[in-house]
């Protein structure tokens, strides 16, 4: 399609010290494949990414299942929405593990196909282990809580850029709970929060963005001072790939 990955036609605007703690509003569209994850209700519990016309990525942790709903091209999670999707089936990595955390991913299977336009595309997916070395600016995005204390997430999407860690580094803060199926990044000021598990971190190469990793755990203290914890997707792509053959 005219979509390619990675590549959003509404250009986002990363001023490169923007925090979502403190929270950076996103320019509307910007991000086309960050999806809403919501239960009936219309509350949103996780975040997710658009990978393909059929298939988003999130974290096993948020437990998506059948009940819930996909919403593409939001950035306003306020007002009525513009793409509600029911989803087929969710399918989580079989060794994720709840205890170390480990393999910290889902895919989740649309009823029907994203209808591709300027606010919803797909984002690639990073292959190799080498492409993004730490100390690399990255970004996340999602609708997470920009003051830990306020019990109430923003309504329109927020942005942060943030360097990647080496895992080496990140066990300095971390310890053993660092495994090569995660990446870390933050601790320069500025952190995810909790209410973007799921949601993307994300890094540019050569003017296309790529999914370098999946909001796991460790930000939910919105500690601009410790890294958080992402699901290392160059790890995932193999089985990512598999399943979305067989399914």
């Amino acid at each position: 399609s005219q979509f390619e990955c990675g590549k959003p036609t509404i250009s986002p605007d990363i001023t490169g010290f923007s925090r979502i703690v403190n929270g950076e509003e996103a320019v509307s569209g910007s991000w086309p494949w960050q999806v809403s994850l919501q239960d009936y209700t219309g509350f949103h519990f996780c975040g997710g990414s658009l990978i393909s016309e059929y298939w988003v990525v999130t974290a096993a942790h948020c437990g998506v299942g059948s009940q819930h709903r996909v919403i593409l091209g939001e950035f306003n999670k306020c007002t009525s929405d513009v793409q509600i999707q029911t989803l087929q089936i969710a399918i989580t990595h079989p060794q994720w593990n709840s205890n170390t955390i480990n393999n910290d991913i889902t895919l989740v299977k649309l009823k029907a196909p994203a209808s591709m336009n300027s606010r919803v595309s797909p984002i690639c997916l990073d292959t190799s282990q080498g492409m993004f070395p730490a100390s690399t600016m990255c970004v996340t995005t999602g609708w997470g809580l920009t003051n830990p204390f306020a019990g109430s997430t923003p309504c329109k999407l927020q942005q942060a850029t943030l360097p990647l860690l080496s895992n080496k580094g990140c066990e300095a803060y971390w310890g053993n709970k660092i495994s090569d199926v995660m990446i870390c990044a933050g601790a320069a000021g500025a952190s995810s929060c909790m209410g973007d598990s799921g949601g993307p971190l994300i890094c540019q190469s050569g003017g296309t963005w790529y999914l370098v990793g999946i909001v796991s755990w460790g930000s939910g203290f919105c500690s601009i001072n410790s890294p958080g914890v992402y699901g290392r997707v160059s790890k995932f792509r193999t089985w990512v790939d598999q399943t979305i053959a067989a399914n």
